[in-house]
């Protein structure tokens, strides 16, 4: 299984041993090795893995104050000399948790882990909507809050990640508009590059615009077609 992932540990002995077993049990691409938790951040910021091998015994930041800063969706699977981590770690994405020194058989069961994980895995942080279904949920930090549909005014993209406004609130998920769009089915519209629009919330369309609530939001013209037909089906 083709999966991408970095290790993060500040011992080069140990990040040279889960490279090497790496290479030699899986199809796996490893894209960088950190020897810090601020060249992890740093890495992180403009790249993306499926998931992070990360020591928890580390200088500056330890694997657990590194992974309360990680976008919430990161996927860690944690390597330490130290097992009274273990319950801590699964308050965050974590795959599995290998204790030092790793054997290679403890790796070959990490590894079937890990695969199965991503075999079986469903979108993290929108579920979709389906016929019928009235709220899904999104993941905010480490809690999972409830989102009524009909409240949702809009999805506003915003770099890595997508805003969602609702009638009382936003929330910041990190993710892509486009995978979000995927996801979702009428009554939400895709209107321009960086917004995906509730068009029941809509108040009015004017000059190439939208009104939601107080926000006024450009309709493209690489969208409005496809818009201005779902419109056109609710006219008297």
């Amino acid at each position: 299984m083709n999966l991408s992932c970095i290790i993060i540990d500040d011992e080069p002995d140990a990040i040279a041993l889960v490279e090497l077993l790496i290479k030699q049990s899986t199809a796996w691409t490893l894209k960088a090795k950190c020897y810090d938790a601020l060249e992890a951040l740093a890495f992180l910021k403009n790249n993306q893995v499926d998931f992070i091998f990360l020591d928890i015994n580390m200088p500056q930041l330890t694997g657990m104050e590194l992974a309360t800063l990680l976008p919430p969706h990161t996927k860690i699977v944690f390597t330490t000399a130290y097992s009274e981590y273990a319950v801590e770690s699964y308050a965050f994405q974590t795959i599995d948790y290998l204790l030092k020194p790793i054997t290679l058989k403890r790796f070959l069961s990490s590894v079937q882990k890990i695969e199965q994980y991503f075999i079986k895995r469903e979108p993290e942080q929108v579920q979709a909507a389906e016929p019928g279904q009235n709220s899904f949920f999104v993941k905010s930090g480490k809690v999972l809050k409830k989102i009524v549909l009909k409240e949702i005014l809009y999805f506003e993209g915003e770099k890595d990640y997508v805003r969602l406004v609702t009638s009382h609130e936003q929330l910041l998920i990190y993710r892509r508009l486009k995978d979000i769009e995927e996801q979702l089915k009428l009554p939400f519209v895709r209107v321009h590059n960086s917004y995906i629009i509730n068009y029941e919330q809509l108040s009015k369309i004017e000059d190439n615009h939208i009104y939601i609530a107080d926000k006024r939001i450009p309709v493209s013209e690489k969208f409005r077609d496809a818009f201005m037909q779902i419109i056109n089906q609710q006219k008297f």
